[in-house]
């Protein structure tokens, strides 16, 4: 195992683990026609930290974070958010668990168009029977920058804005992670700059833990980490990413294919 991977691995004393990943399979399908989107995959997320999760196109990362997000349950293997088992869990209590305790933010925002901005913000508490707490709320709309917006449904903003709502949306109940699916995908490059600029505050600011799905090396380069994946499997990664080795190191991966 090379100096990484037992970074990647290892919990030392004082390190919390978000996630935990352990020889995680995933398989679509039954006999010949089946597709293997992760093969024993293991990763440990530390609390507090960026991590971008990056790879040429099929190459399961997508399916990793939902894995990790318990969005999709692993054909085999252990998938932990903190201590909690997720393969223990039947639908009902892993739904309620990805309310209280996890956060979304999808290339294409997903928020309802029929709420305002405000109402999108505070839904998963409202899904949950639970008030917002009106100081973290004021702190985190003032962070996004929407305080001027909160009555104004999602129709009548910019493709940013509403991709700023998700974020606050996703940060509303304090979740123990916040997971991304290429949140700057459908962005300008601007746009999406301000966006990671988010992510990374949320990280360095307010002590949030973020796996973000990305094919932008620029993006990457915002993480604290990053993971690649090939054919299904761990390839590699780094800490202190920059958008030039993570583009030599796609380029490779590519080129291995």
């Amino acid at each position: 195992m090379n100096g990484w991977k037992r970074q990647l691995h290892r919990t030392t004393s004082g390190t919390a683990t978000a996630v935990r990943l352990h020889e995680v399979t995933k398989r679509y399908g039954k006999g010949p026609q089946a597709v293997l989107a992760l093969d024993r995959v293991s990763a440990d997320i530390t609390r507090g930290t960026f991590t971008a999760v990056m790879g040429p196109s099929g190459s399961g990362k997508s399916t990793f974070l939902h894995c990790a997000a318990g969005l999709d349950r692993p054909t085999s293997g252990s998938v932990r958010l903190g201590a909690t088992e997720l393969a223990r869990l039947n639908e009902a209590p892993l739904t309620r668990l990805r309310r209280s305790s996890m956060g979304f933010v999808f290339q294409a925002f997903n928020l309802v168009p029929s709420l305002t901005v405000e109402q999108n913000i505070t839904l998963p508490l409202r899904l949950q029977g639970r008030r917002a707490d009106r100081a973290w709320f004021g702190e985190i709309v003032a962070r996004v920058g929407l305080a001027d917006r909160l009555r104004h449904v999602p129709s009548q903003l910019s493709g940013g804005q509403q991709q700023r709502v998700a974020i606050a949306r996703a940060l509303v109940n304090r979740p123990e992670v916040i997971f991304a699916d290429e949140p700057t995908g459908s962005l300008d490059p601007d746009t999406a700059n301000d966006i990671l600029g988010l992510l990374r505050q949320a990280v360095t600011d307010l002590h949030q833990t973020v796996v973000m799905v990305t094919h932008d090396p620029r993006a990457a380069a915002r993480a604290d980490r990053a993971v690649f994946l090939a054919n299904g499997r761990i390839a590699s990664g780094m800490t202190s990413p920059t958008v030039e080795r993570v583009t030599a190191t796609i380029a490779g991966l590519r080129g291995a294919a």
